[in-house]
């Protein structure tokens, strides 16, 4: 594994765990015993750490979609797989996706990394919609009104329940908050 992976890595684990705020680029350093000189080689700032980290998150995020999509099975088995993603990645209750992680350190990320952090939730919410739309036809979630409405709802749904999961360290939180959404699912 390359340098600068392995500092995307190391990154992402400490953001997810502290949130953005939470580290340095010293604490980065002794965690891969590496020199900070050698960070700022390869992320001259932690916005531009934070811009590369956003930026691949949500490719990494998009294949994991890509992958739900070709397996061809209902929207209410990809509504399950899109929840359990978000359930994963608390792990044992000390992390949280990146996504949230930042929307915590609103007010010190640069806007370029809030409008990478915008457009990946975009893009969640394009294929949540198209989920809820292609639901009505094969009725594998039930009681859809508003496709656009209901991936908003979702999306806040997931996330709220993430964090209330994480600062609890409780994942039977995350399980109840989604509970009600899960139990549409045919």
């Amino acid at each position: 594994m390359d340098t600068k992976t392995k500092l995307l890595d190391c990154a992402e684990h400490l953001a997810r765990a502290r949130g953005v705020d939470g580290f340095s680029y010293a604490d980065m350093a002794q965690e891969i015993a590496i020199r900070k000189a050698s960070i700022h080689y390869h992320f001259a700032t932690k916005s531009d750490l934070s811009l590369a980290l956003i930026t691949r998150y949500s490719d990494n995020f998009m294949a994991l979609l890509n992958a739900i999509d070709d397996k061809r099975q209902s929207a209410g088995d990809a509504l399950q797989s899109y929840i359990d993603l978000y359930r994963n990645a608390l792990g044992t209750g000390n992390t949280v996706c990146l996504c949230v992680a930042f929307s915590i350190a609103k007010e010190s990320l640069s806007d370029d990394v809030m409008q990478q952090l915008q457009i990946f939730r975009s893009k969640n919410i394009d294929w949540l919609t198209t989920l809820f739309e292609t639901s009505r036809t094969d009725g594998s979630i039930i009681n859809i009104s508003n496709a656009e409405a209901e991936a908003y709802a979702c999306l806040t749904n997931v996330e709220g329940a993430h964090l209330m999961a994480r600062s609890a360290q409780d994942l039977k939180i995350f399980d109840l908050g989604t509970a009600l959404l899960r139990s549409r699912l045919k």
